[in-house]
């Protein structure tokens, strides 16, 4: 009973001190105590009551408050992160600087670059295997170890610093200067290089180390306007960066530091102790030995120096491809980053420039000498391939530094009697034969008003009835007028537009004697069908445009046009060469070859034209003053353009 009543307790310590009593019991009996008379106690404080625990309530209040609290942190970082204003790095990722748009002339010689950044990207595998060694022993020994970031050279650079009382030595890691050059402006400033070590650390995370190298080496600025190791080997020393020796490897590690500073062209004996400050380093990291270090300090380089004035032979030629091929891609050159293939043929251009200055000269050394100023004239050559209408070599003026103006393709002149073959392929597609006949004589023709024109030929006289292949031999007006009115304008139009002539030509008579202007390059290539089985080809300058991976982009597609019969060309052909041989051209006769031509001379020796070609090449000279003045006295396309022609064809035929 007792134990029962122990357990009754409503509180579990009053049960267990009842439990303990009656184990005491056991021991000894329990006294009978005597009731004590309450006596009233002095009053005491009163107990505070007692704090109920945290409820429900409590607990979603806390979570509440922790929650908005961490919100608003993350907001105050991601604030101060969008205020730093972190790039995308998409544009690292893929890499696709401003490169080098190359030309090349037909046997892949380089004859132009044009660029906003000189650079073109080459892979580490095209590269010597010591440049990217040389680079990374210099800029960032520990590149291969950190992750973007080192520590460890920024406090070396901090305290070397400190020491020198100035800055001394960057810490940066070739993955900052990436960041920096792609990503950031070149500002000064700890924000500046606090988003530089951030970007650093994502660069390092998105890329391999190989991917960022080969973008540091293609990316840096190495003096002298190269960009990228691939052109600073170019620059400094005329070669590719595979073919790089230790030394010029090190020499060009040298550079980032100060590129004008250190530029072997300018401060050698700078850039020789930059060298040598590369080697130590690549021996230092085991990447070399003492000797190779010390040979190569030793070595005598071979520096490069750009010639001057490089565009003055190919000058009028590059314009030409220049602007074409930014029709093509419609984007500046220097943003297109491309290589464009053309069919300049160096050594015949070369030639030509020389046999131009050389006629002009003499024309004008047989000029008499007078009180007044007298002014050299100016002339144009253009040769074609005859059959695929590639332009081998196109010369605008004697010369291009003084006078960039084009006249073999942006003036037009009088073309005289070299427009005459066209009329004569028209008559001889009307059905005429070479041995047709018409009559040279006095002609008297009204023209607007009162006016009566009477053409005359060269020499003054006329020679009554004459086979038109003698007409054209010695080209005689008023027989090319008379064949004209039974040929018909309109037949002389249709051909010569078929032929590449685009110029407006005049509807009546004195279409018979060249009045019409011209333009060499049109010109000359309308006599394409004569030595081409009567098939026409425009001109070409562009054999094709390439991405620098290879890729071709663009390839002109060339397709011949038929504008004479086979027969009528090989008429037009003999009596051509009739011309050379017995006629007008003599002058140009003399090739060990087959060769025809045609003379041109517009009023008052003004102009002065022949157009000549072989079986392979075809070519026109022009000769004449930009004020349209007279060349002189006795100067015409037989005495004065010629023998340019031939000097020319004698050279580009291998005669000396």
């Amino acid at each position: 009973e007792i134990y029962y009543l122990s357990l009754r307790g409503r509180r579990p310590w009053q049960s267990l001190r009842n439990v303990q009593l009656l184990f005491q019991s056991h021991i000894q009996p329990v006294a009978t105590k005597t009731p004590k008379k309450r006596t009233r106690s002095p009053a005491r404080k009163k107990r505070a009551p007692r704090r109920k625990p945290f409820n429900q309530k409590h607990i979603i209040g806390f979570h509440f408050g922790i929650s908005l609290l961490l919100s608003l942190f993350l907001f105050g970082l991601f604030y101060s992160l969008a205020g730093l204003k972190i790039p995308d790095l998409r544009s690292v990722a893929y890499y696709q600087p401003l490169q080098t748009t190359t030309i090349y002339d037909r046997y892949g010689v380089v004859v132009d670059r044009i660029s906003s950044e000189n650079r073109t990207v080459v892979p580490l595998s095209s590269m010597s295997p010591l440049l990217p060694k040389a680079f990374v022993a210099a800029e960032d020994s520990r590149f291969h170890d950190h992750p973007g970031l080192d520590l460890f050279s920024v406090l070396r650079a901090a305290v070397i610093n400190v020491k020198r009382g100035g800055r001394a030595q960057g810490g940066s890691t070739i993955t900052q200067q990436v960041a920096r050059s792609l990503l950031l402006t070149p500002e000064k400033s700890y924000i500046r290089k606090f988003r530089e070590a951030i970007l650093a650390w994502r660069i390092d995370q998105l890329l391999t180390k190989d991917e960022i190298l080969y973008i540091y080496l293609n990316q840096i600025y190495l003096g002298e306007g190269a960009y990228g190791v691939q052109e600073a080997a170019r620059v400094y020393f005329n070669k590719s960066t595979d073919k790089l020796n230790l030394a010029e490897c090190a020499m060009l590690a040298g550079l980032p530091q100060a590129p004008s500073r250190y530029s072997p062209l300018k401060n050698y004996k700078a850039a020789k102790k930059r060298q040598y400050y590369v080697l130590n380093r690549m021996n230092a990291e085991k990447m070399i030995t003492k000797k190779q270090a010390n040979h190569a300090f030793q070595k005598r380089l071979a520096f490069h120096k750009p010639p001057l004035n490089k565009n003055s032979e190919n000058g009028y030629f590059l314009r030409i491809v220049k602007k074409r091929a930014e029709k093509i891609l419609n984007v500046p050159l220097a943003r297109a980053g491309v290589r464009i293939y053309t069919t300049l043929d160096s050594t015949m251009q070369r030639r030509a420039v020389g046999s131009l200055r050389k006629g002009v000269k003499q024309s004008f050394n047989r000029q008499p000498k007078t009180g007044k100023k007298r002014i050299v004239p100016q002339g144009a050559l253009v040769s074609i391939d005859i059959c695929s209408g590639k332009v081998r070599a196109l010369v605008g003026g004697v010369d291009w530094a003084i006078t960039p103006y084009d006249r073999a393709t942006s003036a037009r002149r009088p073309a005289g009697s070299v427009f005459k073959p066209l009329l004569y392929s028209a008559a001889l597609e009307k059905g005429m034969s070479p041995k047709s006949t018409v009559l040279d004589g006095p002609l008297a023709l009204k023209r607007s008003g009162s006016e009566i024109w009477r053409p005359k030929n060269f020499s003054g006289r006329f020679h009554g009835q004459v086979t038109l292949s003698e007409a054209l031999v010695h080209s005689y007006n008023s027989a090319a007028i008379r064949l004209l009115q039974k040929t018909g304008v309109d037949s002389v139009h249709r051909i010569a537009s078929a032929s590449g002539v685009s110029s407006k030509m005049t509807t009546d008579l004195s279409l018979a004697l060249g009045a019409v202007d011209v333009s060499l390059l049109e010109m000359t290539a309308a006599y394409t069908p004569f030595g081409c089985s009567g098939y026409y080809r425009p001109p070409v300058f562009i054999e094709k445009i390439t991405e620098m991976s290879g890729e071709t982009i663009y390839q002109p597609g060339l397709k011949k046009k038929p504008v004479l019969t086979p027969k009528t060309a090989k008429a037009m052909k003999n009596m051509l060469g009739s011309v050379v041989s017995m006629g007008t051209g003599r002058r140009a006769s003399g090739l060990p070859v087959w060769s025809g031509g045609k003379t041109g001379t517009s009023n008052d020796n003004r102009d002065a034209w022949f157009i000549g070609f072989t079986n392979k090449m075809l070519t026109g000279v022009w000769v004449g003053h930009d004020d349209n003045r007279s060349l002189g006295r006795g100067e015409n396309g037989g005495r004065t353009a010629a023998p340019i022609w031939l000097e020319f064809m004698k050279q580009a035929n291998g005669v000396r």
